[in-house]
């Protein structure tokens, strides 16, 4: 037994999401060899706990199973993040529980469909939820909900969010007139974004729900780094030029310490309200296959059905106006796996053995 055959071993332990070892990524410090007993010691920046839960369980696996060692001893030394220059890192939002992210490679996969139904099954099963329309150039919560007023202020200035079916609501689309562009450069996208988040009278909840606009760019980052995320959501369509691009979304928040929650598949396929048969009109598995890769559950499957769209573009959406069906149901179970498995970690240093 030396340093060199345990090294190797845990060469097959993956960073979680990423296809590269955590020997190549550097996270191996120190490795103690006294007779058969190993020590190892490792190195985590991540504010996921259970990135660094799996890790450590991984490693321990990968050094027991080398021939000749009689006990093994795993330290992983997890550290927060350090946040980017100039940037105070990313904090809690007052009152409230959770964050969650709705995101997506590339736009058209039904996102804010996603966002606005899961928004309405959390607060049907009794959860305190609100949205956050962070697409500021796109929105579309404000037509999806039916809202057309102008939002007010409270004593303290801040902006008193619009409510909608119990769920607390912002968005540019509640300011502009109809069919007027948002014009704004890159400083202003990030400036009103940050005045959604922070400058809102939100009050207590148990869910924010924040969809973003497709991408991995200014908006995306302005969120992760400044707001503490209980996890994301990535919605995709089962063909692949539509996984190719939530790899990436799933990668910016890997690379982020944000946790991806789990994959929701849209458009999954048409049932025939005739017949009952399937069809898989954009390919068939995508959902589960890229849930696979990434390690993460596969959360549900939307089935295609007009009375979503319909629904959308009449400001009452499917859980609402059609609780009956199979959508609506879908929605439900998504909202279930979203409440046991988001999570709020707290920043700072911990020690696991």
């Amino acid at each position: 037994m030396n340093e060199e055959l345990v090294r190797e071993a845990l060469r097959a332990v993956k960073y979680p999401g990423f296809s590269r070892d955590i020997v190549s990524f550097g996270l191996v410090r120190e490795i103690q060899i006294a007779g058969a007993d190993v020590r190892i010691q490792l190195a985590v920046t991540t504010a996921d706990a259970k990135v660094a839960r799996q890790i450590h369980d991984e490693s321990l696996r990968a050094a027991e199973a080398l021939p000749g060692v009689a006990s093994v001893q795993v330290k992983v030394d997890v550290q927060s993040p350090a946040a980017p220059a100039g940037m105070p890192g990313p904090t809690t939002i007052e009152g409230i529980r959770h964050v969650i992210a709705i995101a997506s490679g590339k736009g058209g996969v039904g996102k804010s469909t996603v966002a606005a139904n899961l928004a309405l099954a959390l607060t049907e099963a009794g959860h305190r939820t609100g949205i956050c329309d962070c697409d500021i150039y796109g929105p579309s919560i404000a037509l999806m909900f039916g809202g057309s007023e102008r939002p007010t202020a409270d004593e303290e200035n801040r902006i008193l969010p619009i409510e909608r079916y119990g769920v607390a609501l912002m968005s540019m689309g509640f300011l502009l007139d109809d069919g007027s562009p948002a014009v704004l450069r890159g400083p202003m996208v990030t400036r009103y974004t940050q005045q959604f988040l922070r400058q809102v009278a939100w009050g207590t909840l148990d869910y924010l729900i924040l969809d973003l606009p497709p991408g991995t760019g200014d908006i995306q980052l302005t969120v992760v780094q400044s707001v503490v995320l209980s996890g994301a959501i990535i919605v995709t369509t089962p063909q692949e030029v539509a996984l190719i691009d939530a790899r990436k979304a799933s990668a910016m928040f890997a690379k982020t310490n944000v946790p991806v929650l789990g994959i929701v598949e849209n458009m999954s396929c048409f049932l025939c309200p005739g017949d009952g048969k399937r069809y898989d009109i954009f390919g068939s598995g995508g959902g589960a296959r890229e849930a696979a890769r990434l390690q993460v559950p596969l959360l549900g499957e939307i089935p295609i059905e007009s009375l979503v769209r319909e629904s959308g573009d009449t400001g009452r959406p499917a859980v609402a106006s059609h609780p009956q069906s199979a959508a609506a149901a879908a929605f439900r179970d998504i909202a279930k796996k979203v409440v046991a498995g988001s999570t709020g970690e707290k920043a700072g240093k911990e020690s696991l053995s």
